[in-house]
């Protein structure tokens, strides 16, 4: 329980800063912060319920575009925006950071270790897979519903 809260305040703090370097008004970041807790939040249980990281990423990308969808008439114009901000927190720098430094390891490596390239290519495809999941889950919700009011 204290994770789940800790992963909700950090993505709604997360958010709210990219929200921020995305120039939101102060009523917006405050969607924004509410935007990153739902979304690490649902990871987070769906992490805790079994699932990979690229497949929990989805669900909280899915559940976010569906908040956002119900939320259109409070939110206005800039709720896409918004979800996008949400989702951000979610983004895997740490596997993003060590692929680059293994591609880095590759390249200065006389031997090239197949160890290394190994490991190099699963945090590169999880990067890949977890961003294209979280992309995913964002516009499915607008191709589900389109622009029907619920």
């Amino acid at each position: 329980m204290m994770v789940l809260i800790e992963n909700m305040a950090f993505g709604a703090i997360a958010a709210a800063g990219f929200g921020v370097l995305f120039n939101f008004g102060g009523r917006d970041l405050l969607w924004c912060a509410a935007a990153g807790a739902l979304a690490l939040a649902t990871r987070t249980l769906g992490i805790d319920a079994g699932l990979a990281l690229e497949a929990a990423s989805f669900m909280a990308a899915a559940v976010l575009g569906c908040g956002v969808r119900v939320l259109r008439g409070v939110l206005g114009p800039s709720r896409n925006a918004l979800a996008v901000a949400g989702c951000i927190p979610m983004v895997p720098g740490s596997f993003a950071a060590k692929a680059i430094l293994g591609m880095f390891a590759l390249s200065s490596a006389a031997d090239g270790s197949m160890v290394t390239a190994a490991t190099t290519m699963e945090y590169l495809l999880r990067v890949a897979f977890t961003l294209g999941a979280i992309g995913t889950g964002l516009s499915i919700t607008t191709q589900l519903f389109g622009n029907r009011d619920f």
